[in-house]
This record gives structure tokens, C-alpha cells and sequence, in this order.
């Protein structure tokens, strides 16, 4: 018999049918897929509107490259560059006045005002890769450090500098050292690849001629720009392609000691294409 308050037991069964739940986080990887593949979508597309025709052919030859590869270039001086201005090399010697001969970069020019200023800019780019790459071969440390270049406003400025003990010409001469005739054998050819305009500017220190001379820093500075002149025209440049020659004595220092060797120093502009028809100038650093 039942005790007289107790409730009844009442027991539900409860049937789970599989299927009919939550179907679980594939499709987030479905998701993850599709936003990927729309953001390297929408990357290509920017990449396609922000490089130039002869980037985009860099970057082509970067994963298939189609220049020639030689001893002395890995196929290109850069993943948009393309080719390297050592990447076809020949050099001949032929006695006193040898030359190396470089190919220079093939590019293409779309006709348009940037399109020409984009080439010219590459070109320059290219020969200031060329000065490093000669100076990497000249396999001494102490004559690759007489080299410097720098893009300026103006253009492409390459700067052959005095070293202690290792002068560019003789004390108070415009007479080159063979130092300097063997610095401008190995950089004419490197100059040779571009047809721009070209100036030549001579630096001295602060040291000055005897009291009373009629020979000051002015005449030495020009004197030593017009024989660094001659050297690169005898080395194969176009006596053509000179457009200034420039005396600037000791206004220009590099150093705070104004006697100090690097301040004397031949600086060869490469004159950008839109500055030909500007006057230039190169500031020391």
C-alpha cells in the first residue's frame, strides 16, 4: 500500500535523432578560403596598377629569368630591376687604354613623360649598381674606397676621392697619379652604358699656394676636372657628351678639417635627363 502523500513517478523518454543538430565549423574554412583567395585577388590587381611595364617584366624574370647568367651577375641586380648593367660582359686589352665593355640594361620606354624619367631613373639606378660591382672586382679594399656614388636632384654623381698617403694627383699639379688613371680605366666603360649629359667638377683642400702666387685652389680645381676629362675621353666617353666643366677650389669640404685628404676630390655628374637643360650643381656631403 502506497503511502498517502506520495507523488507519482512520471519518467520521459527523449529520442535524439542524429542530423538534426548543429552541423559543426567546416564551412568557416569554406569562409577563410574564399577571403583569401579575394585578398590575393585584390593584391595582384594593386600590384598590376602600381609597377612599371619593366618592373613587372623584373619580377617575371626574378622567378624565370630570361638574361643570361654570368660569373659576375646573379641574373639581375634586383627582384624589379631585371638585369644588371655587368650581366652581358666583355673585355678586351689592347695594350695601354684597355677597355671593359658593358651591356647596358634593355629597356622599353612607353613614350609617355613618366615613362621616360621611369627610364631614365633605371639607367642611372643601373650604372650606380655597375660602379659597385667594379669596385667589388677591383679585389682591393683600399682602391674601392677612393669610389663613392649618390643620387642627387641633379643626377647620378660618382665621387673619386684622396686618401692619405694615396693621392689622385700630384701635390699641388693637375698631373693624375696612376692611381687615378687605373680608377678611371675601370669606371669609363660603366659610364659608357647611358648617353646623358656629363659635368666634371674638381675639389681641393684649404691649403694654399706660396704668398703672392698667381696659381690658386680656382685654377687647380679646374685644371684637375679638365684632365679627369680628358682621361674618360681617351677611355672611350664622347667628348660630346661633356657639358661643364667646373673649378669649385675649396668651397665645397667634406671634412671638418679643411686639409684633410678627401676634401680633394674629382665628382663625375650624370646629369638626370629632365636637369639638361637646368643648371646643376654637386653639393658635398
Amino acid at each position: 500500500m502506497s503511502p498517502p502523500h506520495a507523488h507519482p513517478v512520471i519518467i520521459k523518454k527523449k529520442k535524439v535523432v542524429a542530423g538534426h543538430g548543429h552541423h559543426g565549423g567546416a564551412w568557416k574554412v569554406a569562409y577563410a578560403d574564399f577571403v583569401t583567395a579575394m585578398m590575393a585577388f585584390f593584391l595582384l590587381m594593386w600590384l598590376l596598377n602600381a609597377t612599371t611595364e619593366d618592373q613587372r617584366k623584373g619580377l617575371a624574370d626574378y622567378f624565370n629569368p630570361s638574361i643570361p647568367i654570368s660569373r659576375i651577375s646573379g641574373g639581375g641586380s634586383g627582384a624589379l630591376n631585371g638585369s644588371s648593367v655587368l650581366s652581358q660582359q666583355t673585355l678586351t686589352t689592347d695594350g695601354v687604354g684597355a677597355s671593359s665593355h658593358y651591356a647596358a640594361p634593355s629597356l622599353r620606354d612607353d613614350g609617355s613623360e613618366d615613362g621616360a624619367k621611369d627610364r631614365d631613373e633605371t639607367e642611372l639606378e643601373a650604372v650606380q649598381d655597375g660602379i659597385k660591382e667594379v669596385e667589388q672586382e677591383l679585389g682591393d679594399a683600399d682602391l674601392a674606397d677612393h669610389i663613392t656614388t649618390r643620387m642627387t636632384p641633379d643626377g647620378l654623381v660618382v665621387e673619386l676621392a684622396d686618401q692619405d698617403a694615396a693621392p689622385l694627383f700630384e701635390i699641388g699639379s693637375a698631373k693624375p697619379s696612376p692611381l687615378l688613371l687605373q680608377l678611371l680605366e675601370v669606371i669609363a666603360p660603366v659610364l659608357a652604358t647611358v648617353a646623358n649629359d656629363i659635368e666634371v667638377i674638381g675639389h681641393t683642400d684649404s691649403r694654399r699656394f706660396p704668398g703672392g702666387a698667381d696659381y690658386t685652389n680656382w685654377n687647380l680645381s679646374s685644371d684637375r676636372a679638365i684632365a679627369s676629362r680628358e682621361l674618360l675621353v681617351a677611355y672611350g666617353l664622347p667628348a660630346a657628351q661633356f657639358v661643364a666643366i667646373i673649378g669649385k677650389a675649396d668651397t665645397e669640404l667634406l671634412s671638418d678639417d679643411p686639409l684633410a685628404s678627401r676634401n680633394r676630390r674629382i665628382a663625375i655628374l650624370l646629369r638626370a635627363n629632365d636637369r639638361n637643360e637646368a643648371k646643376s650643381s654637386v653639393n658635398g656631403r
